[in-house]
């Protein structure tokens, strides 16, 4: 009985919600981290193909995700 608990309507629509608050405030972060970089983030990734700063890009990301789910958690 405790594995079908996730589709109780509240939890179920709960869950919707912080994932959609948890989307929401990776956009929020991810615009902020763009404007205060001193260049174009998806000009030089995709335009100038750079590897590194794609790295950068997505390590930022996975750690802002991890902060959000933490905090939603």
């Amino acid at each position: 009985m405790l594995g079908i608990e996730w589709l109780r309507p509240a939890a179920f629509l709960g869950s919707i919600l912080y994932a959609l608050i948890g989307v929401f405030i990776f956009w929020l972060c991810f615009l902020i981290v763009d404007k205060i970089t001193p260049y174009d983030l998806w000009r030089e990734i995709v335009e100038k193909q750079n590897r590194a700063l794609g790295m950068v890009v997505a390590a930022m990301c996975l750690g802002i995700s991890i902060i959000v789910a933490a905090a939603i958690h």
